[in-house]
C-alpha cells in the first residue's frame, strides 16, 4: 500500500459528466451500503502516471435535498463525508476506482460515526477490488493460436 499525501486535490475529484452518468447507469458499477452512507463505485482504466504523487481513486458526494431542506446541513454532512474520505483514502488509493457516496439519512450524525462508516465501505470496497486483481492475475491469459495454414494439393 503506498503513502499518499493528507490532502484532496482537484484532480480527485468526479467532475467528468460521462463518468457519472457511467458509475450510476450501472452496467460495471457496484454499491454497497453502511446506514447512514452508500458507495457506487466502479473501476476505471488505470493512469500510468509514474512518479505521480496522487491516487487513483477519485471520488464525488452527493447530500440530496430531500435529507436536508437547509443548504448549511448538507453543507455540513459533505465537509464530514469529505473529511472521512480524505483521512482514510489510503485504503483505496492504489486501485483506479471511481467512488460516489451518497447519504441516507435525514438525521445528523456525529463526526465518528460518519467517519466509522466510511473506514467500513472504504475496507469493503478495497477488498472487493483485491479480490478482482486477484482473479484478474490468476486468470490464464489466451494464447495465441497457431496453426499452419492447411493446403489443398493439386490433383493433376
Amino acid at each position: 500500500m503506498s503513502t499518499f499525501p493528507s490532502t484532496l486535490h482537484k484532480e480527485e475529484r468526479i467532475y467528468s459528466k460521462k463518468l457519472i452518468d457511467a458509475l450510476f447507469q450501472g452496467g460495471h458499477s457496484h454499491s454497497m451500503s453502511a446506514f447512514p452512507l452508500r458507495v457506487v463505485y466502479m473501476q476505471t482504466e488505470g493512469q500510468d502516471g509514474e512518479g505521480s504523487n496522487l491516487p487513483q481513486s477519485r471520488f464525488l458526494i452527493s447530500v440530496p435535498k430531500r435529507c436536508f431542506k437547509r443548504a448549511v446541513r448538507r453543507n455540513r454532512v459533505k465537509r464530514q463525508v469529505r473529511e472521512a474520505y480524505r483521512r482514510h483514502k489510503s485504503l483505496v488509493a492504489d486501485y483506479p476506482v471511481a467512488l460516489a457516496f451518497i447519504w441516507l439519512d435525514s438525521h445528523l450524525r456525529t463526526t465518528e460515526e460518519v467517519e466509522s462508516r466510511m473506514v467500513n465501505l472504504l475496507k469493503r470496497v478495497s477488498e472487493r477490488l483485491h479480490q478482482k486483481e486477484k482473479l484478474r492475475q490468476q486468470a490464464p491469459q489466451p494464447e495465441e493460436i497457431t496453426s499452419s495454414p492447411t493446403r489443398k494439393e493439386d490433383e493433376a
